[in-house]
């Protein structure tokens, strides 16, 4: 396994949407070991999330300020608040159960921003954030080693 996979696996993981749903499949694919692939993008997707928390609803107002970033900063409110909507509900366990689901549109990112919309403490965030990047990278790593027809013999052709 050469450094570049692994950077790369590591730079994919903390993208937004793509995150270490992405990042885990590039990296087995390119020849990384489902464990170590797991392990760097778990620690690539976990790496941005403590500075958008503590900073995120600050840039945002900040960036308010701008004519021409209203529009986005409105957009990015109102993904947080629709995704805050669906963990308001069972708070820190949401958070985590919502980070945790490997879809579009959910993640540690999503998760950071429902958070800091919700006014959550730094320290619980994290934690239950962590949680959810933890198990989805669990599925993620065994869809890829297990295959789709171990894991869903029900719906997939022989």
């Amino acid at each position: 396994m050469s450094i570049s996979i692994v950077l790369w696996t590591f730079f994919i993981s903390m993208l937004p949407i793509v995150e270490l749903r992405g990042a885990i499949p590039v990296g087995m694919v390119a020849g990384m070991l489902p464990w170590e692939a797991f392990a760097v993008a778990v620690i690539g997707n976990m790496l941005p999330i403590p500075i958008i928390l503590l900073f995120l609803r600050k840039v945002l107002k900040w960036l308010r300020r701008f004519p021409r970033f209203a529009r986005l900063v409105d957009k990015l409110e109102a993904k947080g608040s629709k995704s805050a909507e669906k963990i308001r509900k069972y708070e820190k366990w949401g958070l985590l159960i919502f980070v945790a689901i490997p879809l579009p549109g959910t993640g540690a990112w999503t998760g950071s921003l429902a958070a800091a919309m919700l006014d959550m403490k730094l320290k619980d965030a994290l934690i239950y954030i962590f949680g959810g990047v933890v198990v989805a990278g669990v599925i993620i790593t065994l869809i890829m080693s297990l295959g789709l027809q171990a894991i869903f013999p029900l719906f997939v052709k022989s």
